[in-house]
């Protein structure tokens, strides 16, 4: 029978508790890759790589197309493509976690939101456990200013940006946008909040977490934050891996492993350089749903975030947002 190696982690919520990780490895680490500007040509290089390593992640897709056309994400690929869609059927095969990052590329109706679930059933023999909004989509899930649930950091968040009504409405019934009973009946885990550093513990010790107003969202998570290649490569220097490692800290990095990690077929050699450092190490590297359904069987069924831990959980948000404007 595997054992688990215990950390004791320190976090802010509370005293200190104690985190093991199966088959006593020492830290866990995986990479949640948004598909924004994902093709057949530029990722697979990242996951054949991945996959020599024994490293096992989470990719987001798109399952259907997008006829209106797209200005920002028109050269990345969805399942439509059959060479793609053979890729990705590769990946799950091999134990990658295939999640779900909106219909398509742009904003969906409900009706297509419905059209994309059940191909990604019928493709992958289930719905999608894990759900990350996409940039501007007006379908997405209590984004904008309702991503905060403390009222006076919501109510400034609203004016700043100026907004002036919901442009969200995936979580608004009655809007030709809302899927939020959708989301509730099949998504186990929405992404939040990210963070320009690797442990998770030290800034959401709570996750996977639920907050009471949220009521079509089972699960929120955090990640750490990379957009792309020079982002991931920054932020998972040696040192920040060796830390990761030496505090038994939990990681999910958010990424694009279309930007930029591979070209002309070639996996950048800095990138390379950091899964060979990672797979000798002892980490535990599984999909973010398995990660997450881990923390949750450690610390029961996903706890509840009171007024305060919300207030601080999203006030480290907006300090780390602002300091690095002026970093």
């Amino acid at each position: 029978m595997a054992h688990a190696s215990t950390t004791v982690v320190h976090n802010t919520s509370g005293p200190a508790v104690s985190m093991k990780f199966p088959h006593g490895k020492r830290f866990a680490f995986t990479i949640l890759d948004d598909t924004d500007d994902s093709t057949l040509e530029n990722v697979k290089p990242v996951y054949d790589v991945l996959k020599a390593y024994g490293i096992r992640t989470t990719k987001t897709v798109w399952p259907v197309d997008c006829p209106e056309g797209s200005r920002n994400f028109f050269a990345a690929d969805t399942l439509q493509r059959e060479a793609y869609l053979e890729f990705v059927h590769q990946l799950a095969a091999d134990g990658f976690e295939i999640a779900f990052h909106g219909a398509t590329m742009e904003s969906s109706t409900r009706d297509r939101t419905v059209r994309a679930l059940e191909f990604f059933k019928g493709e992958f023999g289930g719905y999608p456990t894990l759900y990350c909004n996409h940039g501007q989509n007006r379908e997405n899930l209590y984004w904008g200013h309702k991503r905060f649930q403390t009222a006076w950091l919501r109510r400034s968040i609203r004016l700043f940006r100026k907004e002036k009504g919901s442009y969200y409405l995936g979580d608004v019934e009655g809007s030709d946008y809302f899927w939020g009973d959708l989301s509730r009946k099949h998504i186990r885990y929405v992404r939040n909040w990210t963070f320009p550093r690797l442990d998770m513990l030290e800034v959401n010790p709570e996750m996977p977490y639920r907050v009471p107003a949220a009521q079509h969202v089972n699960l929120w998570f955090s990640t750490a934050d990379a957009p792309d290649v020079g982002a991931f490569v920054r932020l998972l220097s040696r040192q920040n891996i060796d830390r990761l490692d030496r505090t038994g800290g939990v990681c999910i990095v958010s990424t694009h492993l279309g930007k930029g990690f591979a070209r002309d077929g070639c996996l950048d050699s800095q990138v390379e350089n950091i899964f060979k450092i990672l797979s000798v190490k002892q980490g535990w590297y599984v999909p973010a749903t398995e990660l997450l359904d881990y923390l949750v069987e450690v610390q029961g069924k996903g706890r509840t975030l009171g007024a305060w831990q919300t207030a601080m959980l999203e006030m480290r948000y907006l300090v780390n947002k602002i300091a690095s404007v002026f970093h």
